[in-house]
C-alpha cells in the first residue's frame, strides 16, 4: 500500500495493483484492474474538476459512493493490522 500526493488536496492510494483517487479526504474515483470508475455522487465544483482531470481521456463507469468508501475501509483495516 502506498499513498501518493499528486496535487493540492488530491491523493492516490495504491493498493494491490489498484489505484483509488481521493479529492480532499474522500475517495471518488478508481482504477481497478484495467477499468476506471468514478462516483455517481455529486460533490463540489472543485472535486468534480479533480475527478475530471484525473480521468482525462479515459472511459469510465459510474459507481455508488459506497463502492469507494467500502473498498477504502478495507484498506484502513489492513493498515491497522500491520
Amino acid at each position: 500500500m502506498k499513498l501518493k500526493p499528486i496535487a493540492n488536496n488530491q491523493t492516490e492510494l495504491h493498493l494491490n495493483g489498484n489505484i483509488f483517487f481521493f479529492s480532499y479526504e474522500t475517495p471518488v474515483a478508481a482504477r481497478v484492474g484495467v477499468k476506471y470508475f468514478k462516483t455517481e455522487q455529486k460533490f463540489s465544483v472543485t472535486t468534480s474538476r479533480h475527478i475530471n482531470k484525473w480521468l482525462e481521456d479515459v472511459k469510465c463507469e459510474t459507481k455508488p459512493q459506497s463502492f469507494f468508501d467500502e473498498a477504502c475501509s478495507y484498506a484502513q483495516i489492513d493498515v491497522k493490522l500491520t
